[in-house]
């Protein structure tokens, strides 16, 4: 199972969303800024780590950002 972790607003998540539809990966997208329990998980996944995207695949992270690149999410 392939999760999702961005937002709306990067570049980069709409990037690796798009490159997934074309290689024709199932996945669930959560936007972590408007979803707080979403952030909180990526946060523990990351280790606080507050770039994204975050891809995860059976619980454990396969990618951070694309090709060197994210964006970062503040915090409140």
């Amino acid at each position: 199972m392939l999760e999702l972790y961005g937002t709306a607003s990067c570049p980069f998540t709409s990037e690796l969303r798009n490159d997934l539809d074309d290689e024709g990966n199932a996945f669930t997208e959560y936007d972590v800024e408007n979803d707080s329990l979403a952030l909180e998980r990526m946060l523990q996944l990351t280790d606080g780590n507050r770039t994204v995207p975050v891809l995860v695949e059976n619980g454990r992270v396969k990618q951070v950002g694309v090709n060197g690149r994210g964006c970062y999410v503040g915090g409140a």
